[in-house]
């Protein structure tokens, strides 16, 4: 049996369906199971650390969102016979990151809790999600040819969720992968223009973006930020303005299928930003 947390999140539902198609016994571990949606074939549980129990009974994997992890949820695990831990982490921990950084904070603490628990445990750190570019849904929604947002010229190779969701079917279902940390992108570096531009394509419509002063930028902007993190999330972007991104073929390595480009995530997406 292996546990996903975050299971109804954009990757871990891509890895409920991945583990289920391939056979696996899943056990869906989710706020509120009656509204999750989920296949009928995966079970369904409330994740709630007060009862250990019923989130790892017969679990001996488990994949995990760096904000479920806590050292007492880590030693109930290892109680309950869980003996392999897969963790979501960030490409914010790396050598010579910036350890203040609040994403870099909740991931590396989450690793370190992890390696302390004595469970075997995987890293996934990737860069970029393509699914950032939602952001953006609102305004495209809303009809106008114009995309207001920072930083035009900021690089990135965004990954699509589902190549993460392969490489974490792969490190679940496969051996070997204990101690390793895995980096993941997506294979190509793109502009926040020429995301915007790619979303219009997808649309059959020329979209152009425009870019804000970040004193300018707020939530509306940023819908699915933390208003506390959007700060640094500005500085980041801000030193990634014509910097090429780190690109790596760990998906391709790891799966045996090229990592999707981003062209391809928009025309997954589009009913996303169709009103």
């Amino acid at each position: 049996m292996i546990a996903v947390t975050g299971a109804t999140g954009n990757v871990g539902r891509a890895l409920v369906d991945r583990l289920l198609a391939a056979g696996a016994p899943v056990r869906a571990l989710t706020r509120d199971p009656a509204r999750a949606g989920l296949p009928g074939r995966a079970e369904a549980v409330a994740f709630r650390p007060d009862d250990p129990a019923a989130l790892f009974t017969g679990v001996t994997k488990l994949f995990l969102y760096a904000q479920a992890v806590t050292a007492p949820l880590l030693a109930a695990a290892r109680e309950h016979g869980v003996r392999h831990a897969v963790l979501l982490s960030s490409g914010l921990v790396r050598e010579g990151a910036d350890e203040s950084h609040p994403i870099h904070v909740m991931h590396a603490t989450a690793e370190r809790h992890i390696r302390d628990s004595g469970l075997a445990w995987t890293f996934l750190r990737p860069n970029a999600f393509a699914t950032n570019a939602l952001q953006y849904a609102p305004q495209v929604r809303a009809g106008g040819d114009t995309v207001r947002g920072v930083y035009a010229d900021a690089l990135s190779a965004p990954i699509h969720e589902d190549d993460i969701a392969a490489v974490a079917e792969r490190v679940l279902l496969d051996d070997g992968h204990e101690g390793a940390v895995h980096r993941l992108t997506g294979p190509a570096a793109t502009s926040n223009a020429g995301q915007v531009a790619a979303i219009g394509d997808a649309l059959g419509r020329k979209l152009t973006f425009e870019e804000v002063d970040p004193a300018e930028a707020g939530p509306e902007l940023f819908p699915y930020v933390q208003p506390r993190m959007l700060g640094r999330l500005l500085e980041t972007v801000a030193h990634s303005v014509g910097v090429p991104p780190e690109i790596t073929g760990t998906v391709e390595e790891l799966t045996g299928t090229p990592a999707r480009a981003f062209d391809q995530w928009t025309r997954d997406h589009v009913a996303d930003f169709r009103p």
